[in-house]
């Protein structure tokens, strides 16, 4: 039986579940949030109950090698806040085990004092693989506060359904991180479908696979997405010299620098707004979010 909604007291450690929360008129039962959580803006008001264990601000590169000495050495790379949880007394923890990098996970939950607090709270894991675990999640968490997921569900994926666009045959290579090449998976070769663009890297529902400089050049593409998990598009512009010094750069077809942070890297409601930017890069269809979420790259 999931506690009543008047009652609930949740802490979200994952910025989409904070957005799924929000997509289900749950944000008045947030009582803290992870240091990712940052929509909608009254959530930043609330305790912040994580922190990066690694430098976030160095470049792709040394992430990478600091995200892998930490699995090497078992450690974690990020810290939940024993103190604030203790403070909270959370009825609800939301988080995920879909990725251990990228936000937040079970494992570290289970690290924390989360499993000793006299709230008892219920760990709600998500799990976002593809679309349909998205609309899972959703699921999952109005089940557990009660709250009304269906109708969210129905409409974004009418919206989605809207949108999609037949085969047009367009190339398109969609790049996570750059340096070392990391293509997207899970549910991005999906909405590169839905798009209407032939998707050449990464499978529907498998974790985003490491690919060679040489593999995204043999594979021809007419457009290359460049949208690194967690970068804005100022910090992956940035990064683009990783690209650009290489000789073959030119033979990427058309270059777009997406804000994957925002739009791509947030499995929940923002996947519309992901399949909406496809769209317009791979068809034109207007720049109605240009500047804010994707520009074409000029070198």
């Amino acid at each position: 039986m999931s506690t009543p909604r008047n009652s609930a007291r949740v802490v979200s450690l994952l910025s989409s579940a904070t957005e799924i929360l929000h997509a289900l008129d749950g944000i008045p039962l947030l009582a803290g949030r992870s240091h990712e959580c940052d929509f909608p803006p009254e959530v930043l008001h609330l305790p912040c109950c994580t922190k990066p264990l690694i430098d976030i601000h160095a470049d792709s590169r040394a992430i990478d090698q600091q995200v892998k000495s930490s699995a090497r050495n078992a450690l974690s790379i990020y810290e939940v806040f024993d103190a604030v949880l203790e403070e909270l007394q959370p009825t609800h923890i939301l988080t995920q085990v879909q990725c251990e990098v990228c936000a937040v996970s079970l494992k570290d939950v289970e690290r924390s004092i989360a499993t000793r607090l006299k709230s008892a709270p219920q760990i709600v894991p998500l799990n976002p693989n593809c679309l349909a675990d998205i609309w899972d999640d959703f699921r999952r968490v109005g089940s557990a506060l009660g709250l009304d997921a269906e109708s969210a569900v129905t409409r974004l994926r009418g919206k989605m359904e809207a949108l999609r666009r037949p085969q047009s045959g367009i190339r398109v290579a969609v790049v996570e991180w750059i340096e070392p090449l990391m293509a997207a998976g899970n549910w991005t070769p999906e909405l590169v479908s839905m798009a209407g663009g032939v998707n050449l890297f990464g499978r529907t529902g498998e974790h985003s696979p490491w690919m060679t400089w040489e593999e995204l050049v043999a594979s021809k593409p007419d457009v290359t997405i460049i949208a690194p998990c967690g970068f804005d598009l100022v910090r992956t512009l940035g990064e683009m010299h990783w690209l650009t010094e290489r000789a073959e750069f030119g033979q990427l077809g058309e270059v777009f620098l997406a804000d994957g942070n925002s739009w791509f890297n947030r499995p929940g409601p923002r996947v519309v707004e992901a399949l909406e930017i496809l769209l317009e890069i791979l068809h034109g269809h207007g720049s109605r979010l240009e500047g804010l979420a994707w520009v074409r790259f000029r070198g």
